[in-house]
C-alpha cells in the first residue's frame, strides 16, 4: 500500500547486511526496508536518509509492514 506525502523523522542502520530502518509520519513504529538485495535496501535507505536531510517529502509503499519502496517528491 503506498502511503503519500509522508516525512522521515529518524533512520537507523547496523554493520549487518540489510538491516536497515525508518520512522515516517503517520505511519506507527520503525519500518525495516525489505530485504530483497542489499543493493535494493541500500538504494532505499539512501533515498530516505536524502529526504530527511533535505527535508523532502516521501511516497512510501509498505508490503507487510516492511518498506518495499520509495518516491522522493
Amino acid at each position: 500500500m503506498w502511503h503519500n506525502n509522508k516525512t522521515v523523522s529518524r533512520t537507523y542502520s547496523t554493520a549487518g547486511s540489510k538491516n536497515c530502518w525508518a520512522i515516517v509520519s503517520g505511519i506507527s513504529g520503525w519500518k525495516k526496508i525489505k530485504p530483497q538485495t542489499d543493493d535494493g535496501v541500500s538504494n532505499v535507505f539512501t533515498a530516505l536518509n536524502a529526504a530527511r536531510a533535505g527535508g523532502k517529502r516521501v511516497d512510501v509503499y509498505i508490503v507487510s509492514d516492511k518498506i518495499e519502496r520509495v518516491v522522493m517528491r
